[in-house]
């Protein structure tokens, strides 16, 4: 399989996070890739002009990263990151739309932030801090469910959410009153997938 990949984006992060996860990590190729390019060849490959994007073992084009975690998901016998069915696996994709949407709103934010000055809408930025705030207050409430939950699509991707506040945001101390879900953040961080992911830079 090969991966367009940019080590910066926390979409494919949480990508690779659930490949070592799943013990598939091996199997992929990493595609370096400058979405900004218009010569990328990932613009072939998805209309979206998006990363992640995987090209499965029989050429099959994936997009983005729900779609791929779960298709990676699906090539192993191992413990399931997408619970089968049932309460469980609806609370895990909720938990999964939590940490996106904090993902969502922060490179919103980020890509606002790298229009010229003039063109900036402070109020688009204000919207989606907001976003992230009561998020991240929601979640901090749910610190005990994060735990039973274990490692699942869900909570990687609240990992990966809170890892990239930590890589682009430092400024906005998303810890600060929320002890829980930093208690959380700081074990699960240790995992190897995860701190072999950790962006740099």
């Amino acid at each position: 399989m090969k991966l367009y990949f940019s080590p910066a984006s926390p979409y494919v992060r949480k990508v690779v996070v659930c490949a070592i996860e799943a013990g598939l990590d091996k199997r992929i190729e990493r595609l370096t890739t400058d979405i900004y390019d218009p010569k990328s060849p990932v613009h072939g490959k998805n209309p979206l002009g998006r990363l992640p994007t995987l090209i499965a073992d029989d050429t099959a084009v994936l997009f983005d990263s729900p779609v791929i975690c779960e298709y990676l998901d699906s090539l192993h016998q191992g413990h399931k990151l997408f619970p089968p069915g049932g309460p469980a696996r609806f609370a895990a994709l909720v938990r999964q739309a939590l940490g996106d949407g904090i993902l969502d709103a922060a490179v919103q934010i980020r890509q606002e932030k790298m229009r010229p000055a003039a063109q900036q809408s402070p109020e688009t930025v204000a919207r989606r801090l907001r976003n992230i705030r009561l998020t991240l207050d929601e979640l901090e409430g749910r610190a005990p469910e994060l735990i039973s939950a274990g490692v699942d699509i869900g909570t990687i991707a609240i990992a990966c959410a809170l890892g990239y506040l930590d890589f682009r945001f430092a400024e906005e101390k998303w810890r600060d009153g929320r002890g829980k879900l930093a208690g959380w953040y700081a074990s699960f961080s240790l995992r190897p997938s995860m701190v072999e992911t950790k962006p740099v830079g």
